[in-house]
């Protein structure tokens, strides 16, 4: 069964991600903050995370995906970034070039569309190694 790792502070937000993807057959696992993430990834090697970027920090979600990307267990595993910072901070964040230096490979704002995470999930699950973003570039926005 393929496994996704869902990294957020908010428990609502948790849940509902692993009830959404639970119900299209996915198995998940949840983590509240960086470093659980962190050690929860190196233990069960997801095949795909989901990150948010403001959790303790406002930028823990950058500092989680650079030190998946810069673990070879973990490198090649898919990243979607979940972000409500334009909405809640006065840091404007761009995927559209903030993008290109942070190693993820789609963005989707908060709050997720089920069929749009669903969608975004298996495009990602089926991404080619070669094209998994390891050192930023240009990513997707949904």
């Amino acid at each position: 069964m393929t496994k996704i790792l869902c990294i957020d502070d908010d428990n609502d937000i948790l849940e509902s991600l692993k009830t959404i993807l639970e119900t299209d057959g996915y198995d998940v696992e949840v983590a509240t903050n960086l470093k659980v993430g962190l050690e929860k990834a190196k233990k069960i090697i997801p095949d795909l995370l989901i990150v948010d970027v403001m959790m303790d920090t406002d930028t823990d979600g950058f500092h989680l995906t650079y030190n998946i990307r810069n673990d070879n267990s973990l490198k090649y595993k898919p990243i979607l970034m979940l972000t409500s910072i334009n909405q809640k901070s006065n840091f404007k964040f761009n995927p559209e070039t903030d993008g290109e230096y942070l190693p993820v490979d789609k963005f989707i704002e908060k709050p997720v569309k089920p069929k749009v995470l669903i969608e975004s999930v298996k495009y990602l699950l089926n991404l080619p190694k070669d094209k998994i973003n390891i050192r930023g570039k240009k990513t997707i926005m949904d």
